[in-house]
């Protein structure tokens, strides 16, 4: 307000200077007494009380709009501050990315036609499967039965048994062996990708998916409408001319009090003919395979399912796709046909989003964490942890606990990057390990407790996967497929570097002071 005063004062004594006929850049001061003084100070005074009182009233209205919200503090804090200090730039962000549309009519809306389309899926699982009746028969089953437990109420999600598990380690097994499961597709395709990019990659899938629409079968796509940004008309139109049916997710419309700018759809969920399904953390775009210049190679994790796991894969990515297309299956027996798979390997599928009440992503890292009693493995490429989440993984170490934190030395996003180092600190400190991939970036999603529990999918160990992100993962109580996972993260670590407190607190000011705005900011990120 201080800097429009003294503007506004400034070019009315330059327009002073003029009238008078003075050189340019000379500027007139009214003078005591002259009545332009008079004239001036009353247009001072009103416009400086008018836009006084705007900005006060502004303020109000968002900070208690902010506070009402009743989330996290530490977040409404950072927020209530931000707008307070940027007042009108914070709050365009505030209502573009701040705002918790957790209980917003149209994600509301999205929850109960949610409700109502598992209600019908869910007589036909439990009549051939008996998922209800499921009880831990392994030790590995019995330690972490609450997590299923859990999930059971808040997600409507159950544990399977019947299952066949491949890992996949990087984005060269992941596409040879989707691209064989594409090609060997019979009656259905389904697809949900946060980011497809048009380039080999991504045209090599387009290619795919014209050819099998073509002969027949159904494709269906669903691309996050912002993660996907680049993916072009003429794309779009060779897969629609071709009988691919493709819907983005949640476009931003115009005015951004409507969109969901904030909100985004970061799962990977392929899913053919009901049989085969994959998840994890690897898109459709060339880098996954040839990494980045700038930071070298992208190691990335996914998963191949068989089995009644893929059944709970293909009914999250059905309840999207009536959500973007509204098409509600007719023929539930063509999507969830039965399987022959005879592996024992116990897996449950946990999606989350802010369409629902409960963070069942967050919840299951969180319960792993505090169930964890001799090593806890994770590996993020983003960690950006609520305070629940890093006083979990501190308390881990503290009582024992072989906690070991994976993330990149480098990363695709500075202030990403920044803000986990600020955690550092307080992880050493209490006993956390933690290793820096030095060989490119890790994008790989991993959580492994007492080499009988994990997680692989889509979510980061952050607060926009908590909150903000439709996430969804895939976990498995079983030890064989838990040490598997184990065994890539301990030779993962041959690439990564393990900091020490003493050397780390050595690091430039300049670099804490960067990694501290940059917290400041972590709980809107």
């Amino acid at each position: 307000m201080r800097l429009f005063a003294i503007s506004f004062y400034l070019c009315a004594a330059e327009k002073g200077a003029k009238r008078r006929g003075l050189p340019p850049g000379i500027i007139a001061l009214p003078m005591p007494g002259n009545k332009e003084l008079e004239v001036f100070m009353i247009q001072l005074l009103s416009y400086n009380y008018v836009f006084s009182i705007a900005y006060l009233l502004t303020m109000v209205a968002i900070v208690l709009a902010v506070i009402q919200q009743r989330g996290d503090p530490t977040k409404t804090l950072a927020w209530t501050l931000f707008i307070a200090l940027v007042p009108f730039v914070g709050l365009l962000f505030y209502v573009m990315l701040g705002k918790n549309y957790r209980r917003d009519k149209l994600l509301s809306r999205k929850e109960m036609s949610d409700q109502q389309q598992l209600a019908s899926m869910m007589g036909l699982l439990t009549a051939n499967d008996g998922y209800l009746s499921w009880f831990p028969s392994s030790p590995s089953e019995a330690h972490f039965k609450g997590i299923a437990q859990m999930l059971a109420h808040s997600n409507k999600t159950f544990p399977t048994r019947n299952n066949r598990a491949q890992l996949l380690v990087n984005a060269t097994e992941k596409y040879t062996a989707l691209f064989n499961a594409i090609e060997q597709a019979q009656d259905h395709i389904h697809l949900e990708y946060y980011i497809i990019k048009d380039d080999s990659t991504g045209n090599r899938l387009r290619e795919a998916l014209v050819r099998k629409a073509q002969q027949g079968v159904e494709v269906q796509l669903i691309y996050d409408y912002l993660g996907s940004w680049g993916l072009s008309s003429k794309y779009l139109r060779s897969l629609a001319e071709n009988g691919v049916q493709a819907y983005p997710f949640l476009p931003v419309k115009l005015s951004f009090f409507r969109s969901k700018i904030n909100h985004r759809n970061h799962r990977k969920i392929v899913v053919v003919d009901g049989k085969v399904a994959f998840v994890g953390g690897i898109n459709i775009a060339d880098h996954y395979l040839n990494g980045l210049p700038e930071i070298g190679v992208w190691r990335d994790t996914h998963v191949q399912l068989m089995g009644d796991a893929v059944r709970w894969l293909q009914i999250v990515f059905l309840l999207d796709w009536y959500f973007v297309s509204k098409q509600s299956p007719s023929n539930m027996e063509r999507y969830l046909p039965a399987h022959s798979v005879s592996e024992k390997c116990t897996v449950q599928i946990a999606a989350s989003g802010p369409d629902s009440d409960w963070a069942s992503i967050m919840q299951t890292y969180f319960a792993a964490i505090n169930r964890s009693s001799s090593k806890l493995y994770i590996a993020t490429p983003y960690f950006v942890p609520n305070e629940s989440m890093l006083t979990a993984l501190c308390a881990a170490a503290l009582r024992g606990v072989d906690v070991r934190l994976l993330i990149s030395e480098r990363s695709d996003s500075s202030i990403m990057q920044w803000a986990s180092m600020s955690y550092i600190d307080t992880l050493l400190e209490a006993g956390v390990h933690v290793f820096l991939y030095s060989k490119g970036v890790t994008h790989s999603k991993l959580l492994m407790a007492d080499g009988e529990f994990c997680s692989v999918g889509t979510a980061n160990m952050d607060v926009r996967s908590f909150e903000h992100n439709f996430e969804v993962n895939a976990l498995f109580y079983d030890r064989q497929f838990t040490q598997q996972l184990e065994e890539m993260f301990l030779h993962d670590l041959q690439y990564s570097v393990e900091l020490d407190l003493e050397e780390w607190q050595k690091r430039p000011r300049r670099e804490r002071f960067m990694e501290n705005l940059s917290r400041l900011l972590a709980p809107m990120l």
